[in-house]
């Protein structure tokens, strides 16, 4: 990779040098982008030697190489896009794609078209809610509650999206408490989290994501129906993308804080997947890192195909044993 950095997908910017990194904690003047490559591959090697939590998967013939155990996961959040006439059409694509097997295939449409979209798609691929309410509905205008998702079919809910938290201000103890009550109803948790650019460049990305991470850990009843989605914010609908360095070294350490402070096994079975401008074109590159075990994908969700192919990228990280 080029450096442990705060450069983007795209242009060049300037970052740590390696040897006086410590995670995502800037504690260095930024230099330029010319530093030692070998120098940070070599931080990078230490790195990672220090936040591996080992698999207990044994390959045999070809098998998904990932750091957890997981089954490999793609959603698709619909966002508030779509019409009846566009997610008809969409739809149709979804169903007529030929999907890998081995991945847990997930769409968000919005609240009103769910019905439409679970009378219509493919058993194959379920449904998610892309927010709930923090308790049992009743009088709170515009909410959904997790009663009503299940009721109409979702098994999923997506909770904390940094458009929740940073648009209409859904904080991170808040957001904790509606994924105990939705795991305490039964549905199952895409729990996002991630930095927003300029706590990125200034070195705080660890911080936050492990800061939004506890406050799941302090609420939940059980990592059980819990799927981690690391977006870091300036990547959400920008066009830049983590490289798939910069998203490895972030999800290695989540899954040794998971290690740390829940257990080895739920860090070993928690699935991280990454979301922020995920493609067609990308996805196969971000895929083949050990501990990026799918996507929460956006605008690309909205094409089927491109969806599908995105869902497919779990050929990636498949290797002859």
């Amino acid at each position: 990779m080029a450096m442990l950095s705060t450069s983007l997908a795209g242009p060049k910017s300037s970052y740590c040098a390696a040897p006086q990194f410590s995670g995502l904690r800037r504690s260095c003047p930024k230099l330029e982008s010319t530093n030692s490559h070998s120098l940070s591959q070599s931080f990078l090697r230490h790195f990672n030697s220090q936040l591996r939590v080992p698999s207990s998967r044994k390959p045999s013939g070809h098998v998904v190489a990932m750091a957890g155990t997981g089954t490999f996961f793609v959603g698709g959040n619909w966002k508030c896009n779509g019409t009846k006439e566009s997610i008809t059409k969409l739809v149709s694509d979804l169903n007529d794609a030929k999907l890998e097997a081995d991945v847990d295939v997930v769409v968000a449409p919005p609240f009103v078209y769910i019905d439409q979209v679970k009378s219509s798609l493919t058993d194959r691929i379920e449904i998610s809610g892309q927010n709930s309410w923090v308790s049992k509905g009743g009088a709170f205008t515009g909410e959904i509650s997790v009663e009503q998702l299940k009721d109409i079919g979702c098994k999923w809910v997506i909770l904390g999206h940094s458009e929740r938290r940073h648009i209409i201000g859904e904080k991170d103890e808040f957001i904790g408490k509606k994924a105990a009550y939705a795991l305490s109803e039964g549905l199952g948790v895409i729990a996002c989290i991630g930095e927003l650019l300029e706590e990125r460049e200034a070195g705080k990305t660890f911080d936050v994501c492990f800061q939004q991470l506890k406050a799941y850990a302090d609420a939940v009843p059980s990592w059980d129906k819990i799927v981690i989605a690391y977006e870091p914010v300036w990547a959400i609908g920008t066009g830049k993308v983590a490289t798939p360095q910069q998203a490895q070294e972030v999800h290695v350490a989540l899954r040794d804080w998971l290690k740390k402070n829940v257990s080895e096994a739920v860090a070993s079975k928690t699935r991280i997947i990454y979301g922020g401008s995920v493609n067609g074109g990308n996805c196969a590159e971000l895929a083949k890192q050990e501990d990026i075990d799918g996507f929460l994908v956006g605008g690309a969700s909205l094409k089927g195909p491109e969806f599908a192919t995105i869902v497919n990228s779990v050929t990636s990280k498949k290797v002859a044993a």
